[in-house]
């Protein structure tokens, strides 16, 4: 599971992308997917269209769509869990709803966030370098 740190950090080319690359190539050659929530998927693209404009954040997006990744949609139940992670944690709601989508799929976040050092007890995170 990827959190939108981890993706911004990859295209970005900022410490630790290269873990996002191996991933990113792990999952590939396992015929899997990485996972990135919709709303995360939205955060990266503000994130985006903020340093960099509309144009690169549309690229970004269409960047991510033929790598190996599977943005997961969102549902009633996994809205409210989110909902329910960010009112016990201190974390924003787009960081809840990568947690609620982890914990639906058994999956495992990568991230550089500290944000995410609250929320260790509910999912398991792998920490990018020199961000834990």
């Amino acid at each position: 599971m990827l959190d939108s740190f981890a993706v911004v950090c990859f295209f970005a080319r900022q410490r630790g992308w290269e873990d996002v690359r191996a991933r990113l190539r792990e999952e590939a050659s396992a015929r899997r997917k990485a996972l990135l929530s919709l709303i995360n998927l939205g955060e990266c693209y503000y994130v985006a269209a903020l340093r960099a404009g509309a144009e690169r954040a549309r690229h970004l997006v269409q960047l991510l769509d033929r790598m190996p990744v599977e943005v997961v949609g969102v549902d009633r139940p996994l809205a409210l869990r989110a909902a329910e992670i960010k009112a016990d944690y201190p974390i924003s709601y787009a960081d809840a709803f990568c947690v609620a989508t982890a914990e639906a799929r058994e999956a495992r976040v990568m991230t550089g966030d500290p944000e995410f050092k609250s929320v260790e007890e509910l999912v398991d995170v792998e920490w990018l370098p020199g961000n834990r």
